[in-house]
């Protein structure tokens, strides 16, 4: 192809700006999410739905405009997704005591820039030479083909967001109508029955949009952890263990009764939830050595792609639908995207001798596994793409590179090793997002290098709002641990995982015994899933998915699990559709409604915490007791959400 072609308007004022406000909205729900339930959501779908009806409103936009406003907006769930899973490992160390501005801008914008560089090479050996899927960049260019009626895609979307806000403000940290979860639990001789169900929207719709399948992997994960590890702890373990048994007596005690729904909190937080641990690691471990191939052949392809822009093998005049960032701008940008990093890494730990090493791990294993989460991208989705365990296996071995540099003491070594895997976290997020985004801008006839900037631009304006969002979060609710001035801190499993791996490794002290069984448990999960794959069954059990079962409490997977059955029932429904257009409206609505339910209870989440911080009283917004209600009403507000969204879904208005 020697001609040029013209490039139709792409990069419009009102794109930029529309993309910027849905990044900056979409990083913030997701980061919300992230810390409550441990995911995040592909925001690519519901950004171009939004943005085929805003910009209707104003003449109308093309749609190469529309796909440049969702690759910039997606870049704020992939951010979130980077942070969230890393940087809170800093307050959870002890290291700070709130986010920093400055840092968590440096790390956040740095390492998505990094991560858009990274993947630039990727696309033409991964997009058109080897012709990967790419699942979510290929739906989000069929909506933007067929979206001819946006506005009741935005209806749905609000409506959806109405339900979702409603349900966080009515919950414990709001009116306080309903609580944040309906549990149950006895003590059965010696041991613990416990069942319990959170009653946020936005996890229902989670579970709706990763399946039947997830849904009941991290609901077995619980039931592992819930309803057979703490019965057999507090039958056979916990009389043996006099700290934690004191604690139980101590905190759990009332009316001269220990209450076993306390009780088996307390044993989930002390010990069980390390099972969590041990199965991430091992299922981290495993997923780079069954990767290894895709491994290979992405760094393979990115490596040659490189060499080819490098020697200009690739031809000056080509149409606008192939051109890149050119390899000199990509060079240039990651010397001056290196070096804040290293004068970073040189503030963190006072020596060049450990300052450099840790540079070049993150920039090796930066290119690495950008390569890796773009190929894994491609073959089964961003959804699906294993960044957890790519983290874990940095903060690793960054932390076994460290301990030799700075000695198994060390006061700082955990937090450097955290430092680096943040960067390459959210590298490897955004390499991910870049891939699909550049997926639909090749089906629908976008000009690469314009997406690529838009990216850079969106994660950008990502990463300036995450400090002030995780200090809202941190101040009203907590993050980590829950504590009597915090009884319903967000959780932030990843980053808890992430401090543990490191802190352990620098001397400190975690239950290893507990931590080796989760391996154990993890390594016999790896087997039955090898087993299913190798009998061809669609049925899988994801590792990683199950050990974020053990780690969380059980009441949080229950409503995914119940999310993904509907998935399931409407899938059925589907195979009564006439043909393909109307199959994918029903998983077009199902996902638009799912969407609004997540973004609505997070966003009403953070503007709860204004009022919370501005008095500093958790029960500022609360009804009097008298209006107070059982969780009972919380399930019926869940049930009228599961109808809306079954209705939603398979109604036959099309979209």
């Amino acid at each position: 192809m020697n001609a040029v072609t013209a490039s139709p308007a792409q990069l419009s004022l009102r794109a930029v700006l529309l993309s910027i406000v849905l990044a900056v909205i979409l990083a913030a729900a997701n980061t919300y999410l992230g810390l409550f339930a441990g995911m995040t959501i592909a925001s690519a779908i519901p950004a171009a739905v939004v943005s085929m009806a805003v910009l209707r409103l104003f003449g109308g936009g093309s749609i190469l405009e529309n796909n440049i406003v969702q690759t910039g907006a997606s870049a704020g769930s992939s951010i979130a997704s980077g942070v969230i899973f890393t940087i809170p490992a800093l307050i959870i160390l002890g290291y700070w005591t709130e986010f920093r501005y400055s840092w968590v801008l440096a790390i956040a914008g740095l390492g998505g820039l990094l991560g858009v560089l990274f993947s630039v090479p990727l696309r033409r050996s991964l997009i058109v030479d080897q012709g990967l899927a790419f699942p979510e960049g290929k739906a989000a260019a069929e909506v933007l083909k067929t979206g001819e009626n946006p506005a009741a895609g935005v209806k749905v979307l609000g409506l959806a967001a109405l339900f979702g806000g409603f349900g966080k403000l009515a919950a414990a940290s709001g009116l306080r109508l309903i609580p944040d979860t309906a549990a149950a639990a006895a003590w059965w001789g010696k041991g613990i029955a416990y069942f319990g169900t959170n009653l946020s929207p936005a996890l229902f719709g989670v579970g709706y949009i990763v399946g039947l399948n997830v849904g009941i992997v991290v609901l077995l994960g619980s039931i592992i952890g819930w309803n057979v590890a703490i019965p057999i702890y507090s039958a056979f373990f916990l009389e043996n263990d006099a700290a934690l048994s004191a604690s139980i007596a101590q905190g759990c005690t009332e009316a001269g009764m220990v209450s076993a729904e306390c009780a088996a909190g307390a044993i989930w937080s002390a010990q069980v939830r390390y099972m969590g641990v041990g199965a991430m690691l091992i299922g981290g471990i495993w997923t780079l050595f069954s990767l290894r191939n895709s491994l290979f052949s992405g760094v393979k392809s990115g490596l040659g792609a490189t060499r080819k822009q490098a020697a200009g093998a690739v031809p000056v005049q080509v149409p606008h639908t192939e051109r890149d960032v050119p390899m000199k701008y990509i060079l240039i940008g990651l010397v001056l995207f290196t070096l804040p990093l290293l004068a970073l890494y040189q503030a963190i730990v006072g020596q060049w001798s450990a300052s450099i090493p840790m540079t070049v791990i993150m920039i090796v294993a930066g290119f690495l596994f950008v390569s890796v989460s773009a190929y894994m991208a491609g073959l089964v989705g961003s959804s699906n793409n294993p960044v957890s365990g790519i983290t874990i296996s940095t903060i690793l071995f960054a932390a076994l590179v460290l301990v030799l540099l700075l000695g198994k003491e060390s006061s700082i070594g955990a937090v450097a090793a955290i430092m680096i895997g943040a960067v390459v976290c959210c590298a490897a997020c955004i390499g991910g997002d870049n891939l699909q985004d550049l997926k639909a801008g090749h089906i629908v006839g976008a000009t690469p290098w314009k997406q690529q900037v838009m990216l850079a631009i969106g994660a950008v304006s990502s990463a300036m709002v995450m400090a002030p969002v995780l200090n809202l979060l941190l101040e009203a609710y907590g993050i980590g641990a829950r504590t009597p001035e915090h009884p319903n801190s967000l959780l932030a499993p990843q980053a808890n995982l992430m401090a543990s791996v490191a802190k352990g490794i620098f001397g400190g002290e975690l239950p290893w015994t507990t931590i080796g069984i989760g391996a154990a448990i993890g390594a016999v999960i790896i087997a039955v899933d090898s087993w299913l794959k190798a009998s061809g069954r669609t049925f899988r059990i994801p590792v990683l998915a199950c050990a974020i079962g053990i780690y969380l409490p059980i009441e949080l997977m229950v409503p995914i699990f119940l999310g993904g059955l509907l998935s399931h029932i409407v899938e059925r429904r589907m195979g009564g559709a006439k043909n393909e257009e109307e199959h994918g409206r029903i998983h077009r609505m199902g996902l638009l409604f799912s969407a609004g339910l997540i973004t609505g209870e997070a966003l009403m989440g953070i503007f709860i915490a204004v009022p919370i911080v501005a008095t500093g009283r958790a029960d500022v917004l609360a009804l009097p007791d008298s209006m107070h209600f059982g969780g009972w009403l919380g399930l019926i507000l869940l049930a009228v959400i599961a109808w809306l969204l079954y209705r939603t879904a398979t109604r036959k208005a099309a979209m």
